[in-house]
């Protein structure tokens, strides 16, 4: 079927700015979709009826126009962070043509100077600002999409407040258009109370003297948590997440999360990697919720709850940690059953009781158990010797 419905990216600078791609489409077009502030940019000469978005954003009566010439305004490349990557999911490829134009992040590298294959990009368009803790790093460049103008202010509050005021910023507003404007400064300094709606912030990530850095890796500091001991401890920790092997995409369920260590480093591994957090008691669901937003993760999921009751109708994950809880009749039965086919189990004893319990589980479903002792040296009068922390059981199975 040859396309009938064509996105245009439309930039700043509006019809002028278009290819004769563009133009030709939205010339033919009987329906024309968009924006207020988009259809706007259009001429008179561009006679298809004119459509607003609905309100609450809704796809369906767009697609309810199959077959007719229908066009798209988006801004910049509408496949990234845009409406293309909602319609290609639900119009085939060969019913679709998309004629991007510049993206702001484009537009703002060739600005900057930098080099697009060195820079990170994240979107603060209807995302928690908490995402910003993740990307942290001395050197590292962001390109950040701002949600509006008050953005720029709150990521330099953000970075003040995480060791890196000594940040470099820079504001461009109305990229590519008449009204476009370049603001310089420091986020330990920035004063702008708001800027433009239509804006991207540049940081330059540098970290003030004394800032507790942390990397990405697996195995955090234990002070990098707020937690009541119900932590399983950074050596532990580093052994079993390099077990639980995070891949893009996947989901781990973290039953008996405490104060959520395992789903939060998950989720750091990758920013595709998802989590759901199980924990019935509500001081730690109180440490997981700020745990997750320190570090960079507020989209890891808090089901509050006893296992296995509250694993019922959860989206099927691709790994299980099972913290605590392994005596409890059902959870290791329910959790397998769950389990998606190829998927890993990991699960930690301490307690006698509770080893015997994988042992026991181990002889039904195979896997391999592995016995970890941790000890640090610690002052004995004069001297050092070794104190060993309870020694760990772990077993690791994967489901045929």
């Amino acid at each position: 079927m040859k396309p009938w419905l064509t996105l245009v990216g439309i930039g700043e600078d509006g019809y002028p700015g278009l290819g004769k791609a563009a133009r030709r489409a939205l010339l033919a077009a009987t329906r024309i979709v968009g924006a207020p502030r988009q259809l706007a940019l259009l001429p008179p000469c561009i006679s298809g009826e004119r459509e607003t978005w609905p309100s609450p954003f809704d796809l369906q009566p767009l697609l309810a126009r199959r077959g007719e010439a229908v066009c798209v305004l988006a801004s910049g490349d509408p496949m990234f962070y845009g409406v293309g990557a909602s319609l290609a999911r639900q119009v085939p490829a060969d019913e679709l043509q998309v004629l991007p134009a510049p993206s702001s992040v484009s537009l703002a590298a060739a600005r900057l100077g930098w080099p697009l294959q060195e820079v990170e990009v994240l979107s603060l368009v209807g995302r928690s600002l908490a995402t910003l803790n993740a990307r942290l790093y001395p050197g590292t460049r962001l390109l950040v999409l701002s949600a509006d103008g008050d953005t720029p202010a709150q990521v330099a509050e953000a970075l003040r407040a995480r060791g890196f005021g000594a940040s470099r910023l820079t504001l461009l507003e109305h990229l590519g258009g008449a009204d476009e404007r370049r603001l310089d400064g420091q986020a330990a300094s920035w004063d702008l109370p708001r800027g433009a709606d239509l804006n991207l912030l540049a940081v330059e990530c540098l970290a003030d003297a004394g800032a507790q850095l942390l990397p990405p890796t697996c195995g955090l500091p234990d002070d990098a948590y707020r937690h009541d001991g119900q932590l399983t401890k950074r050596d532990v920790r580093a052994v079993t997440l390099a077990r639980l092997a995070p891949l893009p995409g996947e989901l781990l369920w973290d039953v008996g999360a405490g104060c959520g260590s395992i789903g939060i480093e998950w989720m750091r591994a990758h920013p595709a990697c998802g989590a759901i957090a199980i924990e019935a008691n509500e001081g730690r669901q109180e440490h997981i919720r700020h745990n997750r937003d320190a570090l960079g993760v507020p989209g890891l999921q808090l089901v509050a709850g006893h296992a296995p009751e509250a694993l019922a109708g959860l989206p099927a994950p691709d790994a299980i940690f099972i913290g605590g809880g392994v005596t409890v009749p059902g959870v290791l039965d329910d959790c397998w059953a769950a389990l998606k086919p190829g998927g890993r189990l990991l699960a930690n004893a301490v307690t006698i009781q509770s080893e015997a319990a994988l042992v026991a589980f181990r002889e039904q479903h195979g896997g391999e158990l592995l016995r970890l002792v941790v000890a640090q040296a610690q002052p004995l009068g004069s001297f050092d010797t070794w104190r060993a922390a309870l020694p760990i059981t772990l077993l690791a199975v994967r489901k045929p």
